[in-house]
């Protein structure tokens, strides 16, 4: 056992000794003179996709002779990637990649850009971190096995290069709109981006700490430009123009981030895009419509109105609850993904089935149960617009609405038809109020849904 154990061992010298040898002749750029440490003739007999089907939510250890190939994508040449190699399945048009995490060092130079790849799998342990699929090795955690990184002493077992030339990467060109789960671990493109302003003066990362600094796009679009602060561009200042950036996709949990190999994949040269004004205030837009039925409390809905004859977008509005007496907000519904046409409705339902059901129609937009939506009847409740103004309300803040002028308890409050504005203080006298008490001047006549209701139409 002694004498196995130490052929072993000096099997393995040699192995390393072979990658160093292999990685001195990459450093030169010259393959020709690595054909005894490559390659020839392996073939991938895998698919990423069958790969990862091999997964089924806890780590495994893959135990068949499976081979797949690909092309190296990422670099530490400038120490902005660290113990993790990325590879995917072609050299330009991908279809998936791949995230190999190893002990290795100054990988660059046993496995440089471009190069193929062939990486046999039995062995090697399959995991799914922060919902990104990896390959490596394992570490235990609070009693768990997890992936880790493979020690450096079997990368060479398991991560075999071609004799083929390296070849050029083309990565894929696409916008900050049009990101997919698909692109992950592959070389991308962004194109149009730029660094957000409130970051500009500032280094690439804090020393000796990852982090975190924000590309955008003239829409509005962003994503996370990731930098290690042990990066050699590290103390640069952030460029300030506009332009592309080339890198690593990666996505941790639901954010997509990219990684850049260095400053090359920096061409942020042009002009900076126009301030964007895509944040509208208007006192066109109001409430037209609360319903809270006497016979069905899922029916419930509020509609808002736009009296103006062009599309108005919401983003940044805000339709906020006051419940009964309350002086806090009690629940908010953003309006940020929603436009309203001209001389159009919006209606809002805490049901939407039920909604579909007694009406005949979805409603324009769903959203839970004691939401503003959801009222029945005693609440008040403020339209914001984005810069935190008050443009329409009904009811009173801090006066709970049972027995008042602006109660509708199994009733309805319609608007009547020649308001054409918003106003920030509750009037009664804008209002139709039917209800089950008739107090204050209201209308003692319950409604039933859907005959006593006409959500999607502004009489």
């Amino acid at each position: 056992m002694k004498n196995s154990s130490s052929s072993l061992g000096l099997k393995n010298v040699l192995i390393f000794i072979t990658v160093l040898v292999f990685h001195g002749c990459v450093h030169d750029g010259s393959f020709d003179q690595v054909k005894d440490f490559c390659v020839p003739d392996l073939e991938a007999n895998a698919t990423y996709s069958e790969v990862k089907n091999l997964y089924s939510d806890e780590l495994v250890q893959i135990q068949d002779d499976l081979i797949i190939e690909g092309y190296v994508i990422s670099s530490d040449e400038a120490g902005n990637f660290f113990g993790t190699l990325h590879f995917q399945d072609k050299p330009e048009d991908p279809t998936a990649g791949f995230q190999l995490d190893f002990d290795l060092r100054d990988s660059h130079l046993f496995y440089p850009i471009g190069s193929k790849i062939f990486i046999k799998l039995k062995g090697l342990y399959l995991g799914k971190q922060k919902g990104v699929f990896k390959l490596g090795g394992t570490f235990p955690s609070f009693g768990n096995l997890s992936i880790g990184r493979l020690p450096a002493n079997v990368v060479s077992k398991h991560l075999l290069i071609s004799c083929d030339e390296p070849v050029s990467i083309k990565p894929s060109q696409i916008h900050l709109s049009s990101l997919d789960e698909a692109m992950v671990n592959s070389l991308v493109e962004l194109n149009d981006v730029e660094i957000i302003e409130d970051e500009l003066g500032q280094a690439f990362a804090n020393a000796k700490e990852e982090t975190e600094r924000s590309l955008i796009d003239c829409d509005d679009n962003g994503i996370i430009l990731l930098n290690s602060g042990y990066s050699d561009f590290q103390s640069e200042m952030l460029p300030e123009g506009n332009g592309s950036v080339m890198g690593v996709l990666i996505k941790e949990n639901n954010d997509f981030k990219i990684v850049v190999r260095g400053l090359d994949d920096f061409d942020l040269k042009a002009e900076r895009c126009e301030d964007l004004i895509d944040e509208f205030s208007s006192n066109s837009i109001f409430i037209s419509e609360l319903a809270d039925p006497n016979n069905n409390s899922g029916a419930r809905f509020v509609e808002l109105y736009n009296a103006g004859t062009e599309p108005l977008t919401l983003k940044g509005w805000a339709l906020n609850r006051y419940t009964n007496d309350n002086v806090d907000v009690s629940s908010s519904i953003d309006l940020s993904d929603w436009t309203i046409s001209g001389e159009s409705t919006l209606v809002i339902s805490p049901n939407a089935s039920e909604f579909e059901l007694v009406y005949g129609f979805a409603p324009d937009l769903g959203v839970g149960t004691n939401s503003p939506a959801d009222s029945n009847g005693d609440d008040n409740l403020q339209l914001v617009d984005p810069f935190g103004t008050v443009i329409d309300a009904f009811g009173v803040i801090g006066d709970d609405g049972s027995g008042t002028n602006h109660e509708f308890e199994d009733g309805r409050a319609i608007r009547k038809a020649v308001i054409l504005q918003a106003n920030p203080t509750y009037t009664f006298g804008e209002w139709e109020i039917y209800n089950d008490t008739g107090a204050t001047g209201t209308i003692n006549q319950p409604q039933n849904a859907p005959e006593d209701f006409t959500p999607g139409v502004r009489n």
